[in-house]
């Protein structure tokens, strides 16, 4: 029995054998698309579990695939991960914007991908689970307790404003996905909350501060924005 059904939808016919190959040999399922049109059709008629899509296709990009999937309550629940060429980081956030799960640079390392696919699918699968399943978040040394509104690092208490613990629970929620920080502070504020990336990145460094060491779990991602590292 496979793992999944995975959409690869690349133009570059070496590239999207190569990642055929890896998933395939992996337990997955493969659907392949070689345009961007093609893609959309298959991942509205086929619903795999997961998209890996290229951003840049000629005639429909990646970004109008992700935009249609996400307006589309049918489709909208399909995890996307991006493959983008250096120096598309605004197209990677415009991406993340737009509602894909995480991105993988090109050139990019089997192993590295298949780690991702992997990692999106869990977060998919724990995300659909019982909500009462989903109050406590543990990461490495840090707990969270949303129900309790509570932060612990080990044993020692951690006294969080409300918008910090909101910053904290989401990332920590989504360990492993990379998040821009219009999506960070949406997930807290609400859609029309007006906030500049500087104000973000305060509230980032302030977290840091307040959990110490465990600050480290919070990474930057160079002109994307920011991720809660996955722990073992």
């Amino acid at each position: 029995m496979g793992k999944g059904t995975i959409l690869v939808v690349e133009d570059e016919t070496d590239i999207l054998n190569l990642i055929a190959y890896n998933l395939e040999k992996d337990g997955y399922d493969v659907l392949k698309a070689g345009t961007g049109e093609e893609g959309l059709k298959l991942a509205r008629n086929r619903r795999p579990d997961l998209l890996l899509l290229d951003l840049m296709l000629p005639g429909i990009n990646g970004l109008e695939i992700c935009k249609g999937l996400k307006a589309d309550e049918t489709t909208a629940s399909i995890p996307i991960i991006m493959v983008s060429a250096r120096g598309e980081e605004a197209d990677v956030v415009l991406g993340l914007e737009l509602g894909a799960d995480d991105y993988v640079p090109k050139p990019f390392s089997p192993r590295i991908l298949l780690a991702r696919v992997k990692s999106v699918l869990r977060r998919k699968e724990a995300s659909s689970g019982p909500p009462e399943e989903r109050r406590i978040i543990r990461a490495g040394e840090v707990t969270i307790d949303k129900a309790r509104h509570e932060v612990r690092v080990g044993q020692d208490m951690v006294e969080l404003s409300a918008t910090e613990f909101g910053i904290l629970s989401y990332l920590a929620g989504n360990s492993g996905w990379v998040f821009s920080r219009g999506q960070i502070i949406r997930s807290v504020k609400g859609e029309d909350y007006p906030v500049t990336e500087r104000a973000v990145d305060v509230q980032i460094l302030a977290l840091r501060k307040k959990l110490g060491a465990a600050g480290d779990l919070i990474e930057t991602v160079r002109g994307i924005g920011y991720r809660f590292r996955e722990t073992p």
